[in-house]
Formats: structure tokens, sequence, C-alpha cells
């Protein structure tokens, strides 16, 4: 098997096993690479963001493609955003990751997570979420801040401040108390 294929198969592997590790209403890799749309939606965003970061000349084409898969699963992840391994969206719909977002690996998003900006400008304006991190339902992290690892973001919460690591973080805005940190 050709190198490229064989690390875009190790990739599929990781994301359908974090898939499984995360829902425990997955059943089989297959039925989780046939019917979760938020799979879909990370496989979708890996082929763009090869394209956009390949050659500017193929940044339409990406944008296209990202576009289609945003119709078909609900979920709007830019190509120009820079995912790690074994990201995982559960259920996925409304799920918005724009162009600036960083996400670590091993990161647990639910739907209706925005990773959004807060000015106009072509500058890091959408937040870094760090690695072992879970947003909840609803979370909007608005803004360049960062997430540090470890953290769990509440259903609904508005993060507009920087979170330390292994912290608990809700409400509108979203507040951590020191009684809130994740051991």
């Amino acid at each position: 098997m050709h190198p490229l294929l064989r690390s875009a198969w190790r990739r599929i592997q990781e994301d359908l096993d974090a898939a499984m590790r995360e829902d425990p209403a997955a059943t089989s890799k297959a039925l989780v690479a046939l019917t979760y749309p938020g799979i879909h939606a990370v496989w979708a965003y890996r082929l763009c963001h090869k394209l956009w970061v390949s050659n500017p000349a193929l940044r339409p084409l990406a944008r296209v493609i990202s576009q289609l898969a945003r119709a078909l699963t609900g979920v709007e992840i830019h190509p120009g955003a820079v995912i790690g391994r074994r990201f995982f969206i559960d259920h996925g719909m409304g799920v918005v990751i724009g162009e600036t977002a960083e996400v670590g690996d091993d990161v647990l998003m639910y739907h209706q997570v925005t990773l959004g900006g807060r000015s106009r400008g072509r500058f890091k304006r959408h937040p870094t979420i760090g690695n072992n991190v879970l947003l909840g339902a609803g979370a909007k992290i608005i803004g360049p801040i960062t997430i540090g690892d470890g953290t769990k973001v509440g259903a609904n919460a508005l993060v507009v401040k920087d979170v330390p690591p292994n912290s608990v973080v809700t409400g509108i805005p979203a507040n951590t108390s020191p009684g809130d940190v994740v051991a």
C-alpha cells in the first residue's frame, strides 16, 4: 500500500476508534463510518484542509467541497482551521469551526458548538482548543482565546476569556471558580 494511503487509513481508523470510545451508542465501526455525520464532516475537512494548505490555487475547490459537506452534514468546518487527531463531533448538527481555529488531539465536541471570531481582519481571530477537551452542546467559544488541556466546557456556555488547563467552565459569560478545577 502506498505510504499516503496507509497514513490516511490509519487516520480513518483513529477517527472510528475515537467515535467508538466517546459514544456509548456506537455499536460498530462500520455503522459509525456509514451513519455518523460528525465523522463524515471531519473526513471532508481533512481532504479540504490538504487542498487548502497544499496550493493557494486549490483554495476555491477546498471551499466548494467544504460547503457541500456542510450541506450534507450540518457541520461547517473552514478548510483553514487546524484540527488534531481523534477529533470527534457527536451529533454534529449546527457545529461551526472558523478559519483560524485550532483544535487539539482527543477533543470531544457536541452539537451546536461554535468556535467563532469576534473581529474582522486577516489575523488569528478564532479560539485555540487544547488536548483532551470536552465542548458541551451549544457552547460558544468566541475570539482568539485559549482553552487549556483537559478542560470541560459546559453546555451553552459562552466563553470569551482564556481558560486554564483542567478547568470546568459554565455560564453566560462562562466562569471558572477554584472549586471547578478537574483533577
